[in-house]
């Protein structure tokens, strides 16, 4: 058997000059370009931002066990004195009918709103160039705290505490003039507080310089001890420093 001529394919039965036919148009609109124009003209970018509406909810107030079931109301005792609802009408009751009403509601509806007081817009203030509004009242740009008939005028119980101190601190003159007469306590001049101030910080340096003489390795219990010590020396000598700065006058008791 002979092989088939590659003059003989299937392919040749199509006619070369065939192509395929062409595509329809794509529809679009006519009113496209005017539609896409509106949309940008009207946009606001990061419309959807902004400060959160809504309070974040607090993690302490999670769903509990049997928190949305239903409650019944408190039980009643029954009472027999009480009266009872009238009876229910019979199927023969007829209700009362052709009955009406001589008002004309348009009249009196229309003299209300004529009558009526204008109801004032309530103050409100633009932030943005987009028109975002807030409330005035609440925003602190109106003066109405200073307006206040009590603003400025010192509180109650500010004038209470002042005349506490006070009065506590001319008790305690009167105490220290009671025992300078009686020659229970001497007051310390300035001189002498000049020289003990003076005295101290002289202290405090000579024992700062012991404490930086210290070896950086501590590796025995004797220079633990000696450091402690001497922190604690410190310590009590800046107390001492700071309590006769602070206090320029100074009593002692006799003895």
């Amino acid at each position: 058997m002979e092989p088939p001529c590659s003059s003989e394919s299937i392919y040749n039965l199509i006619p070369s000059d065939w192509k395929e036919p062409p595509q329809p148009p794509r529809y679009v609109s006519l009113f496209k370009a005017a539609v896409k124009e509106d949309m940008q003209k009207f946009k606001t970018a990061v419309k959807t931002m902004g400060p959160a509406k809504l309070e974040i909810p607090s993690p302490k107030d999670f769903l509990k066990k049997h928190s949305k079931e239903k409650t019944l109301p408190p039980k009643k005792k029954f009472d027999r004195s009480e009266p009872r609802k009238p009876p229910v009408p019979l199927r023969t009751d007829h209700p009362v009918m052709g009955i009406q009403c001589e008002k004309n509601f348009i009249n009196t509806n229309a003299a209300d709103v004529i009558m009526a007081v204008a109801k004032k817009p309530k103050p409100v203030y633009v932030d943005r160039r987009t028109g975002d509004k807030h409330d005035l009242e609440t925003s602190g740009l109106v003066p109405k705290y200073i307006n206040k008939k009590d603003y400025g005028v010192t509180p109650e119980y500010i004038c209470k505490r002042n005349k506490e101190a006070k009065k506590a601190q001319e008790e305690y003159d009167n105490y220290i003039q009671e025992n300078l007469r009686k020659g229970a306590i001497k007051r310390v001049s300035d001189e002498e507080r000049e020289a003990v101030l003076q005295g101290l910080k002289k202290k405090w340096e000579e024992v700062h310089k012991e404490f930086q003489s210290l070896s950086v390795f501590i590796d025995s219990i004797s220079k633990k001890i000696r450091k402690q010590k001497l922190e604690e020396e410190m310590k009590q000598l800046e107390h001492d420093i700071g309590v006769f700065e602070k206090h320029k006058i100074i009593y002692i008791a006799n003895k």
